[in-house]
């Protein structure tokens, strides 16, 4: 499916299409980029009897010190049996550093930026699968659906099989469930 354009508006159709997929292909393990919990919280309200891996912006992206997810909504996700996975970006870390000190460009970003070709969204699916691996929320050699978007609320749905970071290019894009046409 292709969204004529990126945004939240097509939040409520990625999360029923992923749904979908998944009980097609027997998959129930999902992750969905979430920042204010929203997006998984819808999930959460569809889903029945999904393992659902919320992972959200490190604390301080937006800036120091601030987590964006409200520690309210964020228990109540853990009492939905929502796991939270809040840590560093697999393509950020110590490359962005480098890149704002001394304004170049690094392999990491250079990744990010040939999966945004994709969009936003897909590059954050990618991204949040390997990063949910790496922290053992997810098991390994599964396929999953990762959903993410573009800033806010999901366009974009995957059937990935997540490698950890350290192999990342062993990760495997089984299927793209949905995406904007237009970045």
């Amino acid at each position: 499916m292709f969204w004529e354009n990126a945004g939240a508006q097509n939040t409520a159709a990625t999360l029923q299409l992923a749904l979908e997929k998944g009980r097609e292909l027997g998959i129930n393990t999902f992750t969905v980029a979430s920042c204010t919990g929203e997006t998984a919280q819808g999930l959460v309200s569809l889903a029945k009897n999904a393992r659902i891996i919320c992972v959200t912006h490190q604390v301080g992206f937006q800036s120091p010190g601030v987590d964006e997810m409200e520690s309210s909504t964020r228990e109540s996700l853990k009492a939905q049996n929502v796991e939270i996975l809040t840590t560093t970006h697999l393509f950020a870390g110590v490359d962005r550093a480098l890149r704002f000190q001394f304004n170049g460009i690094y392999p990491a970003e250079i990744m990010a930026y040939t999966l945004r070709i994709f969009g936003q969204g897909v590059k954050v699916a990618v991204e949040v699968a390997c990063m949910a691996l790496d922290a053992g929320l997810i098991p390994h050699g599964q396929d999953i659906i990762s959903i993410a978007g573009s800033q806010k609320g999901a366009d974009a749905a995957l059937v990935i099989r997540p490698a950890h970071s350290a192999h990342f290019f062993e990760t495997q894009v089984k299927e793209i469930i949905c995406m904007p046409r237009n970045k």
